[in-house]
């Protein structure tokens, strides 16, 4: 059995969802249908940081020992004006640790809305392309593509997609896990 770990916050850890009901509980159903030697592990924390998981991915490694790593952090980050370079650095000291515990990685890309400052939402959405390509890593460009007018897919608070967005999430990030299951099963 090969291990995918996932490492991220609040759109990963079912956030205001149904246990079972979330993009990565999703995606663990469709592996299992047909990648059944993979299995999906979800670390994700809702709140969480790229400086979070930093601290938190050498432990997860060493503990699952996974094939792939899919990063998706750095939201939180952007929410809370953080400095743009720390994200950078803590997503490119994610996926180096990650390839050195012979893993493949993903990243899982992000936007913010423009009322952070165009440069601001600009440059935070470049980074995730940024690392992704620095790190031979495999990239999502943006993890809620095609839902920024739906609002009906999204909870009270506008930031959480709610459970009818789940299984877009999933169709956003399989096309480009589904050829690393692929390559690691033959």
């Amino acid at each position: 059995m090969r291990n995918v770990l996932v490492v991220g916050d609040s759109l990963s850890a079912e956030y205001g969802l149904r246990r079972g009901s979330g993009w990565v509980p999703l995606m663990a159903q469709r592996m299992n249908e047909q990648y059944p030697n993979y299995r999906l592990i979800n670390a994700s924390i809702s709140g969480d940081t790229t400086s979070g998981g930093v601290s938190r991915i050498g432990p997860l490694l060493e503990q699952h020992k996974p094939a792939i790593v899919i990063i998706e952090l750095g939201g939180n980050d952007a929410l809370r004006g953080l400095a743009l370079d720390m994200t950078q650095n803590n997503l490119t000291t994610m996926a180096e640790q990650a390839r050195k515990a012979g893993a493949k990685v993903m990243i899982v890309g992000m936007q913010i809305p423009p009322n952070y400052g165009r440069a601001y939402a600009d440059r935070f959405q470049g980074l995730f392309a940024t690392v992704a390509k620095a790190q031979n890593a495999t990239f999502v460009p943006f993890l809620l593509e095609g839902m920024a007018t739906r609002r009906e897919w999204f909870q009270a608070d506008g930031i959480h997609p709610n459970e009818d967005a789940q299984p877009t999430l999933r169709d956003n990030v399989w096309p480009v896990l589904e050829p690393m299951l692929s390559k690691q099963t033959g």
